[in-house]
């Protein structure tokens, strides 16, 4: 803690080192056609001059004693990395979307040895598995080996009164005694205990049900039969049966006759009278500022942080029905919805369908942007959602798949008929990707023809300038994505109709506040600290993408634009301009300290949107 806060001291007298390393750099105008960003001249530096100046601060810090640089393994990845790039730089599909390769490390095996979860949890009937236990059973042996403390305040025990990992926090000399007992404050945890912080969790009872495909969905099948009335239709329950259908009974389904079927417990109004659409929970979409649904970095502790710059709609990761329904703790998790987030998209609120999304292993199974093309499943799909919900059903389309053939405007009249209460449009094919400028007249054509179906617009909005621009079209709203993850700022921004300089301290305490959202949500244990470094690195490849607005020659900065290398107005500025690892993890270590030994790490997604 106090070489922490002695490095961040050091920032203010630091901006004079920067200076030394910025020599005259006068940018050219080719560099500017390949889509540079316009930066003053007097912030511009070289490629070697910006990595020679962060360097020797690396070398300082280790001659300090803090760990240099990254892991051998990963530095020999990135270097065959770049060197692959500089060999094929023709092959631009090379090295677009994800590093599917990347090393994979489970953050639990950051940990040799770990301690009993009947030791950590205090539990009096002590060790179910008994001597076939593979962990430790004595706290002193495993302090030994625990990795040092991160501070005196563990997130977890001020927010709830007590720590549920006990002695393996790494802010447990916050919360444990002498004898290493862990310690309760009565008066926040009784506060506390009353309150439901995350909502969504997956119940085990449900699980197993899910699991064992014993769920009954009434509503569905009764909709599955509606569709297919010739073929039988099994129903999951207590008591099995098969639903047969004539051809003479559509006529009854169609004037809303309950199906025949076995009925248990007394007939209510919900189950002979469906709601009309108008009849459902209403959701005033119009004029908010929507925070898209992003995989990987879209995670709760990141959309906390969003709410408090001003997103007023929240939307959890994407997630894949199919493994909701087979009973996947994994995939639930995405649906986890903090207490902050009082408009959320997939439960409770509204449900989203995420028909743009382009990824491969989506796309190719007919998911994603693959249902824009498979029109008879996807009005299926639509109509069958809205036949089962009592909350509204939105949808998330693109442009279309190919690059040059639009589709949304053929689509988007039939989503009307289908009952959907609000279409999300990204002005891009999927092949396009974030290689070309988002088409706002196409986006603002089919907002006319949606009406009065609200339509929201997506695509490189990275000022409030691009958002008043963009509400100049007949749009609803619009929706923020790489754009909340370069800045997410920019909702402050938009709302306060402002361009926002804001300093490398306050970019910091974004950081510090995404941290221990992010072990309270993970876990303040060694691999909760883990995992939220690894979702914190994640989203620093996107956040290095920014240039401070006092630095810029020409105001506002482009999503497309490359920022050019440049020295900051002090280290930390210049420290979070980089794109290299090694300087992330070292953010990362101001924050949650030191990397383990066997710590690997490459981002997710590459940057491939610069021109």
């Amino acid at each position: 803690m106090r070489r922490r806060s002695e490095t961040l001291e050091r920032l203010g007298s630091e901006a004079s080192l920067c200076r030394l390393f910025t020599p005259r750099v006068f940018m050219m105008e080719s560099d500017a056609e390949r889509g540079a960003a316009a930066i003053k001249q007097q912030f511009l530096t070289t490629k070697e001059h910006f990595h020679e100046f962060l360097s020797s601060r690396r070398s300082v810090q280790s001659q300090d004693g803090t760990q240099d640089s990254e892991p051998e393994r990963k530095r020999m990845k990135m270097e065959e990395e770049c060197d692959l790039k500089e060999k094929r730089k023709e092959n631009k599909k090379m090295f677009r979307g994800q590093n599917k390769s990347r090393p994979r490390v489970k953050p639990h095996s950051y940990e040799e040895k770990r301690l009993c979860p009947s030791i950590v949890q205090e539990r009096d009937t002590g060790c179910s598995f008994g001597d076939k236990c593979r962990f430790l059973h004595d706290v002193g042996e495993y302090m030994l080996s625990k990795a040092a403390d991160l501070g005196d305040r563990c997130p977890l025990f001020s927010s709830q009164g007590k720590c549920p990992y006990g002695v393996t926090c790494r802010f447990a000399r916050a919360h444990t005694s002498a004898e290493m007992k862990n310690l309760v404050n009565e008066e926040v945890f009784r506060a506390s205990s009353g309150q439901e912080s995350v909502r969504n969790l997956l119940d085990k009872d449900l699980q197993r049900r899910l699991r064992k495909k014993s769920e009954d969905f009434p509503r569905t099948q009764e909709f599955l039969q509606s569709i297919r009335p010739e073929k039988k239709i099994q129903t999951a329950g207590p008591e099995e049966k098969l639903l047969e259908h004539d051809a003479g009974a559509g006529g009854d389904a169609q004037n809303g006759a309950t199906p025949p079927g076995k009925t248990v417990g007394p007939i209510t109004d919900d189950d002979i009278i469906k709601l009309r659409p108008c009849e459902k929970k209403q959701v005033d979409f119009r004029d908010k500022l929507y925070l898209a649904p992003l995989t990987t970095v879209g995670n709760l502790p990141f959309r906390r942080v969003c709410k408090l710059l001003g997103a007023d709609i929240t939307c959890g990761e994407m997630a894949v029905c199919t493994n909701l329904l087979q009973g996947q703790a994994s995939e639930w998790a995405l649906l986890k919805r903090h207490c902050s987030e009082d408009l959320f998209g997939v439960q409770v609120d509204f449900v989203d369908i995420n028909s743009g999304c382009p990824i491969d292993l989506v796309y190719k199974k007919g998911g994603g942007c693959g249902l824009m093309t498979r029109t008879n499943k996807f009005e299926q799909i639509v109509r069958g959602m809205n036949s089962v919900l009592d909350v509204p059903l939105t949808v998330k389309i693109r442009t279309g798949v190919q690059q040059n053939t639009n589709i949304a405007h053929k689509l988007i009249p039939e989503m009307k008929k289908w009952g959907v209460s609000l279409i999300t449009l990204h002005g891009r094919s999927r092949e396009q990707r974030y290689t070309k400028s988002a088409d706002w007249d196409y986006i603002d054509s089919c907002a006319r023809l949606a009406a009065p179906v609200p339509l929201f617009g997506n695509g490189d909005i990275l000022t409030y300038e691009d958002a008043v621009k963009a509400r100049e079209t007949e749009v609803s709203g619009v929706m923020l994505g790489r754009g909340a993850l370069i800045k997410p700022w920019l909702f402050t921004e938009i709302k306060e109709n402002r361009h926002w300089d804001i300093s490398s301290g306050e970019r910091l305490d974004i950081l510090r506040d995404f941290t221990n959202f992010g072990l309270e949500h993970w876990g303040s244990d060694t691999q909760g600290v883990e995992k939220t470094r690894n979702f914190l690195l994640e989203w620093l490849s996107f956040l290095c993408r920014y240039i401070p607005v006092g630095l810029l020659e020409r105001v506002p900065q482009k999503i497309n634009e490359r920022p050019p290398f440049y020295m900051g107005r002090d280290y930390m500025e210049t420290l979070m301009a980089s794109q290299h690892v090694d300087d992330w993890i070292q953010i990362s270590e101001m924050l949650l300290g030191p990397v383990p030994k066997n710590f690997s790490f490459l981002p997710k997604h590459k940057a491939n949107s610069y021109k």
